[in-house]
């Protein structure tokens, strides 16, 4: 079994990780704080003070973490993971990231001679803890195929949608789309709310209807009863999410008023402190906007 080494325990990584492990994979794991990897140590798995650290010695390096500041320094600084790395070892990026940075990492994988898959998750957090991911990948089918043994310890799904950078594009595709949703169903129960509907059947109503799809039916509930402490993905991050298809958007030419109004919402969620809490109380912009009834 080859070694993996992983980058990041998260919400998504530490669930990776413990699957990896339990599918047999020897693996070396790095965190910026050693707490979150108790359990993993408990069960085998052994630490490493820096990525570089980790990457020694693995066949497959893996990256789970925020945004494209934290994955530039797991890869590239002093410490970084390819200062670490043999030429031929797979690094997997599963960070949702920006089009421009997806790019230069690939490029400087290449130039150090290694193989490189960018491969974000798509799924909660319930799904990296099953080992049921789907993941939607850009790579070269040779470097996919050799790296599949690896991947489907924690995926039930692997689509390749084209070359490097590819699988990048596509999350930011998809969680762009998420993101609308969320943000019409939070406006569509302060509406029905205002409006003195009965919630519990609307929420019934919502998940039931024609406008219904997986997002809104998995977060309808949250909604209604404003309950956001279980945080299956922050709202930070689908705010920095949209941030970066935004800039896709501007980098291919294509208007997207739609995505920056959604924006534009998170954005304001951020600003009013709901950043750690689920995506999904986005809803709370709407009701602090909305006017109390006379």
């Amino acid at each position: 079994m080859p070694r993996v080494a992983f980058l990041g325990l998260g919400i998504m990584g530490a669930g990776m990780a413990i699957n990896t492990l339990k599918a047999r994979h020897p693996i070396t794991v790095y965190n910026r704080t050693r707490a979150k990897a108790k359990e993993l140590l408990e069960m085998g798995a052994q630490w490493a003070d820096t990525p570089r650290e980790a990457a020694e010695g693995a066949e497959v390096v893996i990256s789970v973490v925020a945004d494209d500041a934290a994955s530039r320094a797991v890869w590239l600084e002093a410490d970084g993971a390819f200062a670490g790395m043999k030429p031929g070892t797979i690094a997997i990026e599963c960070a949702t990231l920006s089009l421009e940075w997806i790019t230069e990492w690939h490029t400087e994988a290449e130039m150090r001679g290694f193989r490189a898959i960018d491969a974000p998750l798509f799924g909660s957090k319930q799904a990296a803890a099953t080992g049921t991911l789907n993941l939607y990948v850009g790579a070269e089918e040779a470097v996919l195929e050799a790296a599949r043994p690896v991947l489907q310890a924690f995926s039930q799904n692997i689509v390749r949608l084209g070359p490097p950078t590819s699988g990048s594009v596509y999350k930011l595709i998809n969680n762009m789309m998420g993101a609308t949703q969320l943000a019409a169903l939070g406006e569509a129960v302060a509406l029905a709310e205002k409006a003195g509907l009965n919630m519990e059947a609307v929420a019934l109503a919502i998940s039931g209807g024609a406008a219904s799809s997986p997002m809104v039916r998995s977060k309808v509930g949250n909604v209604v009863k404003r309950e956001y402490d279980d945080v299956h993905f922050a709202l930070r991050w689908m705010h920095k999410d949209l941030h970066y298809a935004v800039q896709l958007g501007q980098q291919l030419g294509v208007h997207l008023p739609t995505i920056t109004t959604a924006w534009q919402v998170f954005e304001e969620g951020v600003a009013q402190g709901l950043g750690d809490l689920d995506c999904s109380a986005q809803a709370e912009v709407v009701r602090r906007q909305t006017a109390p009834s006379s």
